[in-house]
C-alpha cells in the first residue's frame, strides 16, 4: 500500500490516466455509487442503531448496497468499537461484495479515530486534541498520529476522519475538546503534524480537515446552530489552520454541519468551490458530515425535499455524501443527473477524486483488503509516546498554600510521604480521562475501556503505594448527604491531603450541549465542605472544556488541569502530584472568571475596558499558554538586532531565559507581536512563534528566533493579506521590545 508524500494535485496528475480508464468505463450508477456513503450499522443484522450481537453482515442488505446501489463508501463501527479480528471479518465482507459489481472498485471505508484508534479494542488511546494542544510539542502529535494510522490501518482501514481544525474560541461549544484551542497559528502547527503523522507514515491512512469552515463558533455556543462570522473574520481567524494542513496535503475535507450568515455551508458554493477550490487549490475529497444534506429540508428548510436538498449540496461542491443510512441522495442524484438539472460531467469531477484517493491509498492494488492479521502491530510499540503525550499534557494552574513535609515549599509536589485522601466525581472513572468517542460516540459505556488501564485513583495507588491512598467514591449527581460522607470519611481517616478530581463525564456533540458554564453547584459544594476541613487541598479538573469556579478557587492549594488525557492520563496525573515529573503543560486557551465572559486572549483594545473605565475589563482566571512548573524559567532579556525593518526582512529575536530552580524543565517560548496602530482595530496580542526548549537547573541560556516580517499581516478591509508599516512591538512573558516596519 502506498500514499504519496505530495500535494493532491500532484497525486492527480499522477495517477490522471488510470483513474480516466477507470471512469470512462463505468455507468451513471456506478459513478452515484461512489458518491454514496452508508454507515456500518446501514448494512448489519438488525437495526442500524440497535444490531444483533455479536455483530455481522447483512447478506440481503450488504448486496443491495454494495453491489445494487454500488455504495462506494462505508464509515464507522455499528455503534461500538471491535477487535481486530471483528475489523478484518467486516472489511474483508465488505470487499468481497464489491468485487461482485462489475466495476469492481474497492470500497473506501472510513472511520472516527480521533484520538488514538478510538473504535478498536486494546489499542492506544492518546489525548484528546485539547489535551495534545496543551502540550505545544509537534513531534508528539504527529508520533501519535502516525501510531494511531499504524494501528487502523491494520484493522483495514485506510481513511481517518481527523483532525479537528475548527478553533475552540468558545468554550460553551460541546466540541471545544475536539480542538487544538483558540489560536490560529498553534492550531496550523498542530494540524500539520497530525496530517503529516496519518499520511506521510511508514503505514500512511488519508487524513480528514473538520469542519470546513468556522463551525465551532455559533452564536449559542451549540452544536450545528447558527454563526455570524463576516468573510474578513473567517480568513482572519478561521481559515489558516485549513489553508496550512491544505498545503501539507490533506487528502480530505468534511463540511461545517451548521449555517454561516444563514447559508447552510453544504449549500455554500463561494466556500465549498470559490474558495475551497479555485482560490486554496485543494483537489482532495469532501464528504459531508452525518446526514447533513438530509437536514438541509428536515432542519435549515432551504430546500423542499431530499431532490432539492442534493440538487444543492453537488452544484455548491460536495463529492461525497454520508448518506448514512438509506438510498435517497442516491436516488435523488441518479433522477436530477437524468432529467439533465445535474450534468454527468459534474459527476465525473466528484468521482475522479474519489477514485484518485482510492488509487493514492492502494486499494486497487489490494482490492481494498486489510493486511494479514498476523501483522497487526503489538500495542507495546505505541504506549510510549502516548504516555508522553499525556504527562506533557497536564497543566499546573496553580501551586500555593503549605507542604506538609516542607512547610517552605508550596504544596506541591507532594513527595514521597504523607496520605492522600481521593474523591470526586471524576476520580474513579476511565471514561472521564478519555471523553467521547471513545469505544462508542458518546464515550460512556465502561464495557469499552481498555482492560488493565487505571482510572486516577488506581494510577494514584500504583504511584504512591496503597498504604498512602484513601478513596470515596461520588457519582456526578452526588447530592448533600454524599458530601457529608466524604466529610465523614475524610474526619475517621485524618489525611495529609486531599484531592478533589472534578470536572465532568463523557459527552459529545449536541448531548453535549450546555448553557451553564460554571462548574456544577455540587462539585462547588464539595470544594467549600473540604475547606473548612483545614487541609491543603489539590483540585485536578479532568474535563473538555474551562468550566469557571472563581468563587471556589481560593479554597483549593494547588489545581491541575489534566484535559481529557486518555488510557494513560491517570498515571500521568500521579507523576505530576508526586513529583517525579516536572509539569510542562501550558493552556491552549483563555480560561474564562465568569461563564459569560470567555474572550479570547486576541481581544481587542476596547474589550479591557471595564465598568469603572480602567483598563480590567479583561480579567481571565488563567490567561492563554499560562503553566506552572516545578522550577520556574524567567525571561531575563529579549533584543533585536535592529530597531527598523523592511517589509522583505527576517527580524531576529534575542531571548534570555533563566531557570531559577533545582529541576530541568521543559519551558514554552511564545512570542506574541502588537500593532500599535492599524486599518482594522489590532488585537492587544497575537501569537507569532513558539518553541519548547530544555533549560537545565540554575542554567542561563539565549534562544535565537527568526520571525519574517510578513508574519505580522492581518486581513484587511479589502479581505488582503497585508503588513501595514507603523510602530509594532514583540512580547515574550513579561518583556517586550520595540521596533518599526518600514514602507
Amino acid at each position: 500500500m502506498g500514499c504519496e508524500n505530495t500535494t493532491t494535485d500532484g497525486a492527480v496528475g499522477s495517477h490522471a490516466v488510470f483513474v480516466d480508464s477507470v471512469l470512462q468505463s463505468m455507468t451513471l450508477e456506478d459513478k452515484v455509487g461512489e458518491m454514496t456513503q452508508l454507515t456500518l450499522g446501514a448494512i448489519g443484522v438488525g437495526k442500524p442503531y440497535k444490531l444483533v450481537e455479536p455483530q455481522r453482515l447483512d447478506t440481503a442488505k450488504a448486496y443491495d448496497a454494495l453491489v445494487t446501489n454500488r455504495v462506494g463508501s462505508v464509515l464507522n463501527c455499528g455503534n461500538h468499537e471491535h477487535t481486530p479480528e471483528k475489523w478484518h471479518e467486516f472489511i474483508a465482507g465488505i470487499q468481497h461484495y464489491a468485487q461482485q459489481k462489475e466495476s469492481k472498485i474497492p470500497v473506501l471505508y472510513g472511520v472516527d479515530a480521533i484520538h488514538g484508534p478510538t473504535y478498536t479494542t486494546n489499542a492506544v488511546l492518546v489525548p484528546q486534541q485539547i489535551g495534545l494542544a496543551a502540550t505545544w510539542n509537534e513531534d508528539l502529535v504527529r508520533e501519535n498520529a502516525e501510531n494511531t494510522a499504524a494501528q487502523i490501518f491494520g484493522c483495514g482501514i485506510p481513511w481517518n476522519f481527523s483532525p479537528v481544525l475548527d478553533l475552540g474560541r468558545d468554550p460553551r461549544w460541546p466540541r471545544f475538546w475536539e480542538t487544538f484551542g483558540e489560536d490560529p497559528l498553534l492550531a496550523s502547527r498542530m494540524g500539520v503534524a497530525m496530517v503529516e503523522g496519518y499520511q506521510n507514515g511508514e503505514v500512511p491512512i488519508a487524513a480528514t480537515l473538520k469542519h470546513f469552515f468556522g463551525y465551532g463558533f455559533t452564536l449559542s455556543g451549540n452544536d450545528r446552530t447558527p454563526a455570524w462570522i463576516p468573510e474578513r473574520e473567517l480568513r482572519e481567524y478561521f481559515l489558516p489552520s485549513f489553508k496550512a494542513a491544505i498545503d501539507a496535503g490533506a487528502m480530505s475535507i468534511m463540511v461545517n454541519s451548521g449555517e454561516i450568515n444563514g447559508i447552510p455551508v453544504h449549500t455554500n458554493k463561494w466556500m465549498l468551490t470559490d474558495l475551497l477550490r479555485d482560490e486554496l487549490g485543494f483537489e482532495g475529497v469532501v464528504v459531508t458530515d452525518w446526514e447533513d444534506v438530509k437536514y438541509l429540508y428536515t432542519r435549515h428548510m432551504v430546500a423542499k425535499d431530499y431532490k432539492e436538498a442534493t440538487r444543492m449540496s453537488i452544484e455548491a461542491g460536495i463529492d461525497m455524501c454520508m448518506v448514512p443510512l438509506d438510498f435517497g441522495f442516491t436516488e435523488a442524484l441518479l433522477a436530477l443527473v437524468r432529467e439533465g438539472s445535474i450534468s454527468e460531467s459534474r459527476i465525473d469531477e466528484s468521482v475522479r477524486r474519489i477514485l484518485v484517493m482510492k488509487k493514492q491509498l492502494g486499494l486497487f492494488e489490494t482490492g481494498g483488503m486489510p493486511p494479514a492479521l498476523e501483522d497487526y502491530p503489538n500495542r507495546e510499540e505505541f504506549e510510549d509516546d502516548a504516555a508522553q503525550a499525556a504527562l506533557e499534557s497536564i497543566t499546573l494552574l496553580k501551586n500555593e498554600g503549605q507542604n506538609v513535609v516542607d512547610p517552605v515549599q508550596p504544596v506541591l509536589p507532594l513527595g514521597k510521604s504523607g496520605k492522600l485522601f481521593v474523591t470526586g466525581p471524576t476520580a474513579h472513572s476511565l471514561n472521564a480521562l478519555n471523553g467521547g468517542w471513545t469505544g462508542t460516540w458518546q464515550g460512556r459505556d465502561t464495557v469499552y475501556n481498555t482492560p488493565g488501564m487505571p482510572h486516577l485513583v488506581e494510577a494514584l495507588s500504583n504511584r504512591f503505594g496503597i498504604k498512602r491512598v484513601v478513596s470515596e467514591k461520588l457519582a456526578m449527581d452526588f447530592e448533600t448527604a454524599e458530601i457529608d460522607r466524604v466529610i465523614r470519611a475524610i474526619e475517621q481517616t485524618r489525611p495529609d491531603y486531599v484531592v478533589l478530581a472534578l470536572g465532568e463525564m463523557p459527552y459529545t456533540e449536541i448531548p453535549g450541549n450546555d448553557e451553564d458554564l460554571a462548574l456544577f453547584g455540587n462539585q462547588k459544594a464539595l470544594i467549600r465542605a473540604v475547606h473548612k476541613m483545614g487541609l491543603p487541598t489539590i483540585g485536578v479538573f479532568i474535563e473538555g472544556r474551562p468550566r469557571t469556579f472563581d468563587d471556589v478557587e481560593p479554597f483549593m492549594d494547588a489545581i491541575v488541569m489534566a484535559y481529557l488525557p486518555g488510557d494513560f492520563g491517570g498515571d500521568a496525573i500521579a507523576q505530576v502530584l508526586e513529583g517525579s515529573y516536572n509539569p510542562s503543560g501550558r493552556l491552549p486557551f483563555t480560561w474564562p472568571r465568569h461563564p459569560s465572559s470567555h474572550v479570547t486572549y486576541d481581544h481587542k483594545h476596547t474589550e479591557e475596558i471595564g465598568t469603572d473605565f480602567y483598563t480590567n475589563g479583561f480579567n481571565p482566571q488563567y490567561s492563554f499558554s499560562h503553566g506552572l512548573s516545578y522550577s520556574s524559567v524567567e525571561v531575563t532579556d529579549l533584543r533585536l538586532e535592529q530597531t527598523s525593518y523592511d517589509m522583505g526582512d527576517t527580524i531576529h529575536l534575542m531571548v534570555g531565559l533563566t531557570n531559577v530552580g533545582d529541576r530541568i524543565t521543559n519551558e514554552l517560548v511564545c512570542v506574541f507581536s502588537q500593532d500599535s496602530v492599524a486599518s482594522i482595530t489590532p488585537s492587544v496580542d497575537r501569537l507569532r512563534y513558539f518553541d519548547r526548549v530544555m533549560v537545565g537547573p540554575r542554567e542561563s541560556m539565549s534562544l535565537s528566533v527568526s520571525l519574517p516580517v510578513e508574519e505580522l499581516s492581518f486581513i484587511n478591509a479589502a479581505l488582503q493579506e497585508v503588513v501595514e508599516p507603523g510602530a509594532f512591538s514583540l512580547r515574550v512573558g513579561s518583556k517586550t521590545v520595540a521596533f518599526n516596519v518600514n514602507e
